[in-house]
């Protein structure tokens, strides 16, 4: 299982770096871990980045970056590149968050361009996609999949086949009280594993209030999950890793 947390803006430098250290010492004596039975990553603020490789490297915890640049290099004033990113460290970059959208008016095409940028400098991309609105799972799974096609399609077409990790999070779930249904989950998860099989080391992951206590009731159609505000204590991230141990004793 693949466990993964966005930390968005919500946490400073020092409290990162704190966070970290926390979860890092969970991680090192935790049997699901220690196991192979569950893996983690962590996606802080930029500046962030090299101090958190420094901090979890060691106890197996993969970092990346919130976003990533288009370009590789150039004028581009502000922005953070996939060559840069790898330059201090990190190994997986988020593209196609929904609040990325909303917030900065980020289309298709750009997150397919960002996609496109993350494979091509040996990054793993987080492809975030999702339903805008409620609806059933077949509708669901037929945008998702449409999502995550268009996404790819610029990096396939330029031979760059790398890993991806899909990020199953339906908007309408995102920040709110509780998750999407289980059995939601379950049958949209299926269905994009189904669609990214062939591709080697694709997994696919669940978030949207994503916290303790759900993995269980979905583990069955995902590789994991992608916890962002119920991750902020490290005690819950300690409760999702002991659910992986008990979901595989019980295999």
């Amino acid at each position: 299982m693949l466990i993964g947390s966005s930390l968005k803006t919500y946490l400073g430098h020092a409290r990162t770096c704190d966070w970290l250290r926390a979860v890092a010492a969970i991680a090192a004596g935790h049997r699901a871990v220690a196991s192979g039975a569950a893996t983690l990553f962590a996606l802080p603020q930029f500046p962030s980045i090299p101090a958190a490789v420094e901090i979890a490297r060691p106890a197996g915890i993969a970092v990346g970056a919130q976003d990533v640049a288009v370009h590789d290099d150039g004028p581009w004033t502000g922005e953070v590149t996939a060559p840069v990113l790898v330059e201090v460290g990190a190994t997986l970059a988020e593209v196609g968050h929904a609040e990325r959208r909303a917030h900065f008016g980020e289309t298709d095409d750009v997150v397919a361009a960002k996609t496109l940028a993350a494979l091509r400098n040996g990054l793993t991309p987080v492809l975030c996609v999702g339903e805008t609105d409620r609806s059933g799972a077949g509708r669901a799974a037929d945008a998702v999949r449409a999502q995550v096609d268009h996404a790819l399609a610029p990096a396939l077409a330029a031979g760059h086949t790398g890993p991806v990790i899909v990020a199953y999070e339906p908007v309408w779930a995102i920040g709110a009280p509780e998750p999407a249904p289980a059995a939601h989950v379950s049958a949209v998860g299926s269905a994009l594993r189904a669609h990214v099989a062939g591709r080697p080391g694709a997994a696919v992951i669940y978030g949207g209030s994503a916290g303790p206590g759900l993995l269980p009731r979905i583990a069955d159609g995902v590789d994991g999950m992608f916890l962002g505000r119920f991750a902020h204590d490290p005690r819950a991230v300690a409760a999702i890793l002991d659910e992986v141990a008990d979901l595989e004793g019980a295999r």
